[in-house]
């Protein structure tokens, strides 16, 4: 059974003072909100990657906010025990503090219990204005998604000296503005260990290393249900979308060679309903 955690004790949860790593994992639905919940893990993070895995877009920047909203919704009506982070989609902090207010506040009238949102220094004003507003807030920096097209793309971060120190100084820069926790995504596993040793709040890694103070993955990734990427920091636990493939075709074979239903799978009608219908 999962822990119940909020955002102070989150904050205070560093591995180095001999605690476990927090598991987070994504959900985006009420059976995953229950799958998760199931499991034990930590934190269920209601990430833009639905935009991937769900909802069939090529980036996380199509996702809107009504989109997550949605979503959020939905694993909270699982009343999950782990603690629900819901992602700021592009677009709805960048154009400034105001409207990320805007957007934290229909993200937690959702069911969040924090909102996570991409950046370093240049995010600091707008992570303060939602911090103001009573709403926890989740760092996110390295291998920022919603920065593909400045990045050129998806690539590892903090590889460089002056980069790795560049994301080190973003981190301590965000537990100084009030984050409780960072997600430190795609950067060589010093550059993981460097921030988290550096930082006060827990680090949360995806390909950053096993140093650091939990780690995230993606729930369909995990579950081997999608396969057009597969990531190296991925570690599929099991092969569902082969296991519901097979299931499906077996189906539909048996419905083909009338195999399926059988008797014992349809509902029976009394002896006076079958005479009465033997006349058509």
């Amino acid at each position: 059974m999962a822990r119940t955690w909020n955002a102070p004790a989150l904050a205070r949860h560093k591995a180095r003072d001999g605690l476990c790593p927090l598991a987070m994992v994504t959900a985006y639905d009420a059976p995953g909100a229950r799958i998760a919940d199931a499991a034990g893990v930590d934190l269920i993070l209601v990430g833009d990657s639905v935009a991937n895995v769900v909802l069939g877009y090529e980036s996380t920047m199509q996702v809107t906010i009504e989109d997550l909203a949605h979503h959020t919704a939905a694993v909270a009506r699982a009343k999950p025990t782990p603690f629900v982070v819901a992602d700021l989609p592009w677009g709805t902090y960048h154009t400034g503090p105001s409207d990320a207010v805007r957007a934290a506040v229909r993200l937690v009238r959702a069911g969040a219990q924090a909102v996570k949102l991409e950046g370093g220094r240049n995010r600091v004003a707008v992570i303060e204005a939602i911090i103001d507003a009573e709403i926890p807030v989740m760092g996110h920096i390295g291998l920022t998604p919603q920065s593909v097209l400045a990045m050129g793309g998806h690539r590892v971060q903090g590889k460089s000296v002056d980069g790795a120190k560049h994301l080190v100084d973003a981190g301590r820069t965000l537990a100084e503005a009030g984050v409780f926790s960072i997600v430190v995504e795609g950067v060589p596993t010093a550059v993981g260990r460097a921030v988290t040793d550096t930082v006060p709040v827990p680090t949360i890694g995806i390909g950053a290393g096993p140093h650091t103070d939990g780690q995230v993955l993606v729930f369909h990734d995990l579950l081997g249900i999608e396969d057009r990427l597969r990531p190296r920091f991925v570690r599929r636990y099991a092969e569902l979308g082969t296991v519901a493939t097979e299931a499906m075709r077996a189906y539909a074979e048996d419905v083909r060679a009338r195999r399926f239903p059988t008797e014992a799978e349809s509902y029976a009608a009394s002896e006076d309903l079958s005479a009465a219908l033997e006349v058509y």
